[in-house]
C-alpha cells in the first residue's frame, strides 16, 4: 500500500472516530468503540506506519485547537498518547516535539484539559529523551517483573457478583482473559521489553529478525541478564536531569553488539532484507486476576495478599514494619533472622554471559533479604483525606495524588486497579467494601502508605422487559459517568452490549483460536488510560427499628427507596397512634432536613405530610445539574455540591361534594441531611441502591447524612476533650472531610 493510501485510510479511521464523538446516541444502546480498536490495531500489526498516524493526530488537535472544538482534544491527546506508548519505534524528534508543545498550549485551559495535558507533557518529555520508556515501564509494573530501579508494580482485580452477572457472561470474560495471558510469561514479557528497547533506540539499524531469533534461543537466566542491563540502560538515563540521546544509543549499542556479537555490525541477515519496516512487538494485556464477588472482605483480603509475597518486599526494610492486620498472630514478638541477609544465586550453567566482573551482572547475582523484623505502633498522624486524590468536592475531577511519600523511606510502589462489571448494586457493594477498607485503615496504617488504590467500572446490565413495570433502573451511574466524559460513553459503555452478545457465543477452549479480544483489548485501554477521577459522596444512614435501641448504620452510594408497609401491628416502646389521624393510603410522616441553597448558609426546614413513599437521589437528574460547579477546589463549603435529591409522592387530601378524595402530588426537594420518622404506627422498608438484598423492614425512623471520612481514637478522643459536654465534639464531627468514593474516567467531568 501506498504511503498517499496509507494517510488516506488513517485519515477515514480517525474522522470516524470523531464523528461518534459528535453523535450522541442512547447510553449502553450502541455498538460504537470499534473504530477506536481498529485503529489501534492497524498500527499494531504494521508499527511502520505509526508516524503516519501520529502525524495525523497531530493535525487533527492542532485544528480543534484553532477552532475551539475541545470536545475531541482528550479523545485526541488519549489516541496519540496510546499509539507512542506501544509502538514509539519510528517516530521523529520533530513530532515528539510537537506533541509537547501542544500539551504545553494547553496548559492555559481549565480543568481537566490542563490536568490531562499536563499528564501527557511529562510522559512525552521522558519518551521523546530516551524512546521506549513508557512500554518498558508499563511491561514492568502490569507484569510485575522485578527491577530495583523501576520498582513500581501494578495489578487488576476484576470483580463480578455472581448473584447479578450470569455464569454465562462470567465463563466468557474468564476464558478470555486465560487465552490472552496464555502467551504472557514473564520470558516473553522481558523478550519485548529487550527487543522494544533496542529497536526504539537503533531504528533501522536493528536487526529485528536476528535478534528476536536470538532471544527466543537464550535460556531464562541470560534472557534476565540483558533484561536488567536494558532497564538500567533506560531508567539511569531517563533520571538524569539533562539526558543524552547519543549516550543511551551508545549504552545500547554495547548492549545489542553483546547479544548478537560482531556480526551484527558488520552485514544484515537475510531474513531481515524481507522485513517491510520493523517487527511488531505486541504491548501484553495486564495481570488481571478473576474474582467472583461472595465475601464482604473479600477485596481488602486481595489487596492484603497483592502486598504480602515477600518477593514484593525487598524495596524497602521500612515495609517489612509495616503489620498486616489479620495474617499474623504473633503480633509482639519480634522475628529475628540470624543470617547474613544475602542469598547468591544458583550456578549460572552452560549459557554464555558477559564477565561477571561487570555491575549489572555483580546486582543480578545478589539480593538482599529482610534481617531484622520489628512491630512497631501505628503511625502517629491522621488518616489522608483520600488514597488516590485531595480531599475535595462532590465529584470533583483530578489528578491523583501519585506515589508520594506516606512515611520516611515509604512509597507506593504498588498500584491496585479495582474494576467492577456490573449494575448499579454491583456498585453499591463496592461503596461499602471501600467504607471498611478505609474505617479499617483508621486502626492500623496497612495499605494505605504502600499501596495507590484505582477504582474502574464497566457496567454490565442485563436487558429488561419493556412490559415489565416497576423494575428500578440500574444504569443510572453508568449513564451519568456517560454523559460527564464522552469518551468514556463512546469507549466503555459500549462494552455492555458486546459482553453479552460474547456470553452467548459457543465457548471456544482452544486458546490459540482468540485472537485480538475486543473486550480485553478496551478493558485494558480502560485501565491504562483512565487516570481522571470523578468523586462520588457517600451516604450515611442510620436505621430505627425501635426508638429505644441502638439504630442500624449503613451507607448507599445512588439511591435510597422508602415505601409504607401494609402491616399497622405496633411496635413495643412506639407512640400511640394520634387521634384524628387521616385515613387513607400511606402513612403520617414528620420530615426533618437540612436545605441546600446555593449561599451555603444552614436552613433547617421541618414539615409533616402524608405519603405513600420517598426516593433519595445522589445523582444528578439531568444532563447539567451538577456539572457546572461541583468541580472548583476553591468552593467556600462541599455542603453545596453534596445534596440529595429527594422525591415524596405525597397524598392530599380534598372535599367535595361527593365527599373526601386522596390525591397524590410528587414533590421534590434538595437536602444535605434529612431525617424521617412515621407518626401514626405505619412502619417503613428501606432498600439501598437498588438491592433487594440490602432491605430493611419494619423501620419506624430513618436519619441521612454525608459520609465523613473515618477516624482514628485517637482523633475522636482528642475532639472529645475539648468540651466535656460534647458540643464542641459535635461540631468538630461535622467538620470532618466527607468520604468521597473515586471512579476512574478518562478526562473526569467536562465542562
Amino acid at each position: 500500500m501506498e504511503s498517499s493510501d496509507v494517510e488516506l485510510d488513517f485519515q477515514r479511521s480517525v474522522q470516524a472516530v470523531l464523528r461518534e464523538l459528535n453523535t450522541p446516541a442512547p447510553a449502553l444502546q450502541s455498538n460504537r468503540g470499534m473504530w477506536r480498536w481498529s485503529l489501534h490495531k492497524k498500527v499494531e500489526r504494521n508499527p511502520g506506519r505509526s508516524s503516519v498516524l501520529v502525524r495525523i493526530l497531530l493535525r487533527e488537535l492542532e485544528k480543534a485547537e484553532r477552532e475551539d472544538v475541545r470536545r475531541v482534544i482528550i479523545p485526541l491527546l488519549l489516541t496519540l498518547m496510546y499509539v507512542l506508548t506501544k509502538q514509539a519505534t519510528g517516530i521523529t524528534e520533530e513530532l515528539y516535539r510537537r506533541a509537547y508543545t501542544f500539551c504545553t498550549r494547553l496548559l492555559t485551559l481549565p480543568a481537566p484539559y490542563s490536568t490531562v495535558a499536563l499528564d501527557c507533557a511529562i510522559r512525552l518529555k521522558t519518551e521523546a529523551a530516551v524512546p521506549g520508556t513508557l512500554y518498558q515501564r508499563t511491561v514492568i509494573a502490569e507484569q510485575n517483573l522485578m527491577s530495583e530501579l523501576y520498582p513500581y508494580q501494578e495489578r487488576v482485580f476484576l470483580f463480578v457478583d455472581p448473584e447479578l452477572v450470569s455464569p454465562s457472561v462470567c465463563s466468557a470474560l474468564l476464558l478470555e482473559i486465560e487465552a490472552a495471558q496464555e502467551q504472557q510469561t514473564p520470558e516473553a514479557c522481558m523478550r519485548h521489553v529487550v527487543s522494544h528497547a533496542l529497536q526504539a533506540a537503533l531504528g533501522d539499524a536493528c536487526h529485528t529478525g536476528a535478534l528476536n531469533r536470538k532471544l527466543q534461543a537464550s535460556s531464562r537466566r541470560v534472557l534476565e541478564y540483558y533484561f536488567h542491563a536494558v532497564v538500567a540502560a533506560i531508567e539511569q538515563v531517563a533520571s538524569e536531569d539533562s539526558p543524552s540521546r547519543l549516550g543511551h544509543l551508545e549504552r545500547l549499542e554495547e548492549i545489542y553488539c553483546s547479544l548478537l556479537g560482531p556480526a551484527a555490525t558488520r552485514r544484515r541477515f537475510v531474513g531481515d532484507l524481507l522485513q517491510d519496516g520493523p517487527a511488531s512487538i505486541p504491548l501484553p494485556s495486564p495481570y488481571i486476576t478473576f474474582h467472583l464477588w461472595t465475601d464482604q472482605e473479600q477485596l481488602w483480603k486481595e489487596l492484603v495478599l497483592f502486598l504480602r509475597p515477600h518477593s514484593q518486599l525487598r524495596l524497602s526494610t521500612d515495609l517489612e514494619a509495616l503489620d498486616l492486620q489479620g495474617f499474623r498472630t504473633d503480633w509482639d514478638l519480634a522475628r529475628v533472622s540470624t543470617d547474613s541477609g544475602i542469598e547468591r544465586d544458583l550456578p549460572l550453567g552452560s549459557d554464555e554471559l558477559p564477565e561477571p566482573s561487570s555491575s549489572e551482572m555483580e546486582r543480578a547475582a545478589l539480593q538482599r533479604r529482610g534481617g531484622i523484623k520489628k512491630r512497631v505502633g501505628p503511625p502517629a498522624f491522621s488518616m489522608p483525606g483520600s488514597w488516590d486524590g485531595p480531599p475535595g468536592l462532590h465529584r470533583r475531577t483530578g489528578r491523583p495524588s501519585g506515589d508520594g511519600e506516606l512515611l520516611p523511606g515509604v512509597s507506593r510502589v504498588h498500584t491496585a486497579r479495582v474494576l467492577v462489571l456490573g449494575d448499579d448494586r454491583m456498585l453499591g457493594r463496592l461503596a461499602q467494601a471501600y467504607y471498611r477498607l478505609r474505617k479499617r485503615e483508621t486502626k492500623k496504617f496497612c495499605l494505605t502508605p504502600r499501596l495507590s488504590l484505582q477504582l474502574y467500572y464497566i457496567p454490565v446490565l442485563t436487558p429488561q422487559d419493556p412490559e415489565v413495570s416497576g423494575k428500578p433502573e440500574l444504569g443510572e451511574l453508568a449513564s451519568f459517568l456517560g454523559q460527564a466524559d464522552p469518551w468514556y460513553e463512546s469507549t466503555v459503555n459500549t462494552l455492555c452490549p458486546a459482553i453479552l452478545k460474547l456470553a452467548e457465543m459457543p465457548p471456544c477452549f482452544d486458546m490459540s483460536q482468540t485472537v485480538d479480544p475486543f473486550i480485553l483489548d478496551v478493558i485494558t485501554y480502560y485501565v491504562r488510560m483512565g487516570t481522571q477521577p470523578i468523586y462520588f459522596q457517600l451516604y450515611k444512614v442510620k436505621i430505627f427499628t425501635n426508638l429505644s435501641h441502638d439504630p442500624t448504620e449503613d451507607i448507599f452510594l445512588t439511591e435510597l427507596k422508602v415505601k409504607i408497609q401494609d402491616s399497622k401491628s405496633p411496635k413495643e416502646g412506639s407512640s400511640p397512634r394520634r387521634k384524628g389521624a387521616a385515613e387513607g393510603t400511606g402513612a403520617e410522616l414528620s420530615v426533618c432536613y437540612q436545605k441546600a441553597l446555593l449561599s451555603h448558609r444552614p436552613r433547617e426546614v421541618t414539615v409533616s405530610l402524608r405519603a405513600t413513599g420517598l426516593v433519595l437521589k445522589a445523582l444528578p437528574a439531568g444532563d447539567t445539574e451538577g456539572f457546572s460547579h461541583c468541580t472548583s477546589p476553591n468552593a467556600a463549603s462541599a455542603t453545596g455540591c453534596m445534596c440529595l435529591r429527594v422525591s415524596v409522592t405525597e397524598v392530599v387530601k380534598s372535599s367535595n361534594l361527593a365527599g373526601r378524595s386522596f390525591t397524590t402530588v410528587a414533590n421534590t426537594f434538595r437536602t444535605s441531611s434529612i431525617q424521617v420518622q412515621s407518626q401514626d404506627q405505619r412502619l417503613l422498608t428501606l432498600w439501598l441502591d437498588k438491592d433487594s438484598r440490602r432491605t430493611f423492614r419494619n423501620v419506624v425512623r430513618f436519619e441521612v447524612s454525608p459520609c465523613p471520612e473515618p477516624c482514628s481514637r485517637a482523633q475522636k478522643s482528642k475532639m472529645s476533650g475539648l468540651n466535656s459536654h460534647g458540643q464542641e465534639a459535635e461540631k468538630n464531627m461535622a467538620k470532618l472531610n466527607p468520604l468521597l468514593m473515586p471512579i476512574n474516567t478518562f478526562s473526569g467531568i467536562i465542562q
